[in-house]
């Protein structure tokens, strides 16, 4: 997880960098150069869609309470998966650097959760299957145009539903949760359209486990796992391809 938060700061710093920087160019030389839809951002609305994929965490804080057997259960994410998702898009243009963007969807994924004991060689495993429908809102944040090109940051929030519940797992997602997201990426104009890659980055506010676990009453041995765990934040990392 370091290496995952190093390399989300040293690629935002990057772009930061590269927004700073003033793109001096001449009038000659962009006279030069085919502008594809040069009036394209002048648009009050704009609608798309997008295609992409994500991987999804689970970031879980024990609380250090042994079981009925005296063991202290611990749970982990040992590897990634990716996700697929797909959304809409409805862009208002608010000024000439600022647009507002709703883009609701859906993204299909799943974690690979271990749950072990350090006085065991019991391994517990469980995939946390998850059907999110989104409904994120961000604020874009866009450079000045430079040719055919304009990287952009963006920042907001994403309520999100999950429809896959399953009964009878050691481990259980609330039915709702809430993200907050900052991302960045860079519109390319093309002659009939233009090509957005974006890449986000979606950190989970509050508590992701469902605690409350009737299903589990008549069954200690699965419930275990969940009695074990304080708190656990869901994240995760966008990548994705609009179409606007």
């Amino acid at each position: 997880m370091k290496n995952y938060y190093k390399c989300m700061i040293l690629t935002m710093a990057a772009l930061i960098a590269m927004l700073s920087n003033p793109l001096s160019v001449s009038a000659q030389e962009l006279n030069n150069k085919v502008m594809n839809k040069p009036y394209a951002d002048l648009r009050k609305w704009h609608l798309g869609f997008s295609i992409g994929m994500h991987t999804q965490t689970l970031g879980i804080t024990p609380n250090g309470i042994p079981d009925e057997d005296g063991l202290q259960w611990w749970t982990e994410q040992p590897g990634f998966q990716p996700g697929f998702n797909v959304t809409g898009l409805f862009d208002l243009r608010l000024n000439t650097y600022f647009n507002l963007r709703f883009t609701p969807g859906l993204a299909f994924g799943s974690r690979d959760m271990e749950m072990k004991t350090d006085n065991s060689d019991e391994v517990l495993r469980q995939s946390v299957k998850t059907a999110y429908l989104m409904f994120p809102i961000d604020l874009k944040f866009s450079s000045v145009r430079y040719r055919n090109a304009r990287p952009y940051l963006t920042a907001g929030v994403m309520p999100a539903v999950n429809l896959t519940r399953k009964r009878g797992e050691y481990l259980q997602l609330k039915p709702g949760e809430f993200f907050l997201t900052v991302g960045f990426g860079c519109d390319f104009y093309l002659p009939y359209f233009k090509f957005i890659p974006e890449v986000k980055f979606c950190f989970g506010l509050g508590d992701a486990l469902n605690h409350n676990r009737p299903d589990l009453v008549d069954d200690p041995a699965t419930l275990k796992i969940t009695n074990s765990i304080k708190k656990a934040t869901s994240s995760m990392v966008m990548f994705t391809f609009y179409f606007e």
